[in-house]
């Protein structure tokens, strides 16, 4: 059988995205610094401290994905835009939306923009890492990759430079710049999804039936038989306890969303955020892109490993909080 013509969710300059709102969707980082103040929304007395919209929601395949019962979603949206609006609907009561296996990402904005405080912590985003209560590591965490955008040509879209942020592995051995991995729909329900990345590797996000019974893990708004997401990968920390036989995701340093790293901090808004600072944007060549605002956020699940019968490794995010506005 003829399979439809496979799109392939990464940047180009002279392509635009099937499925995307950003034509630069899945680029690296910046290619300039600031932008005119022209753009600068100022908040107001009525603006909110969480982000007020969803732009887009393209997981990767994942247990969470088409998932009826955690969830509370219907049976698998149909449209992005349906999509969009139930990842929406969800971070408004903070309730969690997955990202799924690598790759996979969100893209929300403000009704303002978030100005640099040029060193200090700017904004938070809530998740559900934690350590093994045991032993104090360990334990889950699932670390997304941010990058932010300035609304440079003021038309209130998610469509110019995405700027990733810097972070503890960025520079590192066995972080991946460009890192890209292909996902293929099953054949027939109730089956894992096969995969294939830039670096020769293949696998499989496992079907886990026992507990997430939904036909498909591959998005049911994703049209075409095959998808790429693309990104920085860093290098997975996951482990069996050879006693026990538990699975660790453990954690990173800093910089990264769902991860109990140093930028953790419990909030009133829940016992899980981390933390960013808008100065650590960087350019593509990983200097320093100096920007004086943002308005717009992206998190992208940052490795590509699974953890047994636990599943996939799978960045989960409950909301965006502008620092400058929130009760502490």
């Amino acid at each position: 059988m003829t399979r439809p013509m496979t799109y392939v969710l990464i940047a180009t300059a002279s392509a635009s995205l099937l499925m995307s709102c950003n034509k630069d969707d899945i680029i690296q980082s910046g290619e300039s610094g600031n932008t005119p103040e022209g753009n600068f929304r100022p908040s107001l007395p009525t603006s909110s401290e969480m982000s007020t919209h969803v732009y887009e929601w393209t997981p990767a395949p994942g247990q969470f994905i088409n998932e009826s019962t955690m969830t509370e979603s219907i049976a698998g949206e149909l449209t992005p835009e349906a999509a969009a609006a139930w990842a929406e609907q969800r971070l408004s009561e903070r309730l969690f939306v997955s990202l799924g296996a690598f790759g996979g990402y969100i893209v929300v904005g403000f009704d303002h923009s978030i100005p640099s405080s040029d060193g200090d912590y700017d904004f938070a985003i809530m998740g559900n890492s934690y350590f093994n209560t045991s032993s104090g590591t360990g334990g889950s965490n699932e670390p997304g990759i941010v990058y932010v955008m300035q609304d440079t040509n003021g038309n209130g879209k998610p469509d110019d430079t995405w700027y990733e942020l810097r972070g503890s592995e960025t520079e590192k051995e066995g972080t991946i710049q460009d890192y890209a991995v292909t996902y293929s729909r099953p054949d027939a329900p109730g089956l894992a999804v096969s995969w294939t990345d830039s670096q020769g590797n293949s696998g499989t996000v496992d079907y886990l039936g026992f507990v997430h019974k939904q036909d498909y893990y591959y998005p049911a708004w994703v049209k075409s038989d095959t998808y790429t997401l693309k990104g920085t990968c860093l290098a997975a920390r996951t482990s069996q306890d050879t006693s026990s036989g538990l699975w660790n995701n453990s954690a990173f340093g800093w910089g990264y969303a769902d991860n109990m790293g140093s930028d953790n901090i419990s909030l009133s808004y829940g016992p899980q955020c981390n933390r960013f600072r808008i100065s650590d944007a960087m350019n593509v060549d990983g200097s320093q892109a100096r920007l004086a605002y943002i308005d717009f956020i992206k998190v992208q699940t940052g490795v590509n490993s699974k953890a047994g019968g636990l599943g996939e490794v799978s960045t989960e995010i409950f909301g965006f909080i502008d620092l400058s506005l929130a009760k502490q």
